[in-house]
This record gives C-alpha cells, sequence and structure tokens, in this order.
C-alpha cells in the first residue's frame, strides 16, 4: 500500500508540474495574443488618424504609435516564432469596430474620438503588459518591461492630447450642431417661461 501511495503521490506531483508549464504556456499565448492585437488596432486606428485628421499634432502622434507598434510587433514576432506561438492575426474583427465608430465622426469630432480611443486602448494594453511582466517565460517578460514604459508614455501623451481635443471640439459648430436642444427658448435665470 506505502508503494501504491507514492506512485500516486509522485503522478499527481507530475501532473501538476505538467499543468503548471500547461498553464504557464497558455499565459504565454494569451500574452502573444492580445499584446499583438491591441498594437494592430493601435496601428489601423493611426492610419485611419492620418487620413482623416487635418491637426498636425493628432497626424503627429498617430505616426509615432504607428512606428513604435509596428515595431514592438515585428520584435514579438520573431520572439512568439521562436516558441511556435502565433501572433494575432485576426485583430481585424476589433479594429473594424473601432474604425467603423471612428468613421462615421465629422471631422471636428474626429480628432476627439480618435484620442479618447487611444486613451482607453492604451489603458487595456498596459494591462495586458503588465500581466506579461510576470510570466514565466523571460523572454517575453523581459519584453513586456521594455514595452511597459513606452505604453505609459503613449497612453500620457494620448490623455492630454484628448483633453485638448475635446476642447476643440466642444467649441466646434458640429458639437452645437449635435447637442441636443429642447422644444422651448431658453430661460435665463430668474425670469419666467415665455407664455405658449
Amino acid at each position: 500500500m506505502n508503494t501504491l501511495s507514492k506512485i500516486i503521490g509522485s503522478s499527481a506531483f507530475f501532473l501538476a508540474g505538467a499543468m503548471t508549464v500547461y498553464a504557464h504556456a497558455d499565459d504565454a499565448t494569451d500574452f502573444v495574443e492580445e499584446a499583438s492585437a491591441k498594437s494592430i488596432s493601435i496601428i489601423e486606428t493611426g492610419k485611419l488618424a492620418l487620413e482623416k485628421s487635418n491637426n498636425s499634432d493628432v497626424r503627429k502622434f498617430a505616426q509615432e504609435l504607428i512606428n513604435d507598434h509596428t515595431k514592438a510587433n515585428q520584435k514579438l514576432a520573431e520572439i512568439a516564432a521562436k516558441k511556435n506561438l502565433e501572433v494575432a492575426d485576426n485583430a481585424e474583427l476589433l479594429n473594424r469596430v473601432k474604425s467603423s465608430m471612428l468613421r462615421v465622426r465629422t471631422d471636428a469630432s474626429f480628432d476627439s474620438s480618435y484620442t479618447q480611443n487611444q486613451v482607453t486602448t492604451h489603458e487595456q494594453t498596459i494591462e495586458v503588459f503588465e500581466k506579461g511582466t510576470r510570466l514565466s517565460d523571460p523572454e517575453l517578460k523581459s519584453y513586456a518591461e521594455k514595452k511597459l514604459p513606452h505604453l505609459q508614455k503613449h497612453l500620457t501623451e494620448a490623455r492630454k492630447l484628448a483633453a485638448v481635443t475635446e476642447r476643440q471640439y466642444r467649441d466646434s459648430p458640429d458639437f452645437r450642431d449635435v447637442v441636443p436642444t429642447t422644444d422651448r427658448d431658453p430661460v435665463a435665470p430668474g425670469s419666467q417661461p415665455a407664455p405658449r
């Protein structure tokens, strides 16, 4: 009976070890897929910003994101290939959703929508990379650690630009055209509404 207990115990230990290795591989797979999908989304919406925006700061920011995330995804693809992991190639669905949201915007609201989208996307991407810094794979962990400060810098820039573009949009005629109006004329404080 003692031998049987040892066999069961060592089998359970081996199985637990195998499950841990599988879980780490799964974490690495998830990280590579999520990180590459986020970058593809950022690149594609950046290309859209270059097409639609007339704001030089927005265009400069979009080009910086395209350049940085293209390089980051190339590096991630190199690492992933060595580990037989696949980078996202089907981020098109995610990208289409975001792009279609941005495409319906007017010129004045596009910059505000785009920069706000980049705030949200970079917040989500930072969460993915923070998880990446806890991976057991040393190369992917190092990759995530190196890219995290760049993502945080992009987020800071996106927040600043979003504040500026939101103010510009609110001051534009397009904003006034979409703000709902009531069927009554505005009433000055302390006065009575005009009789109907």
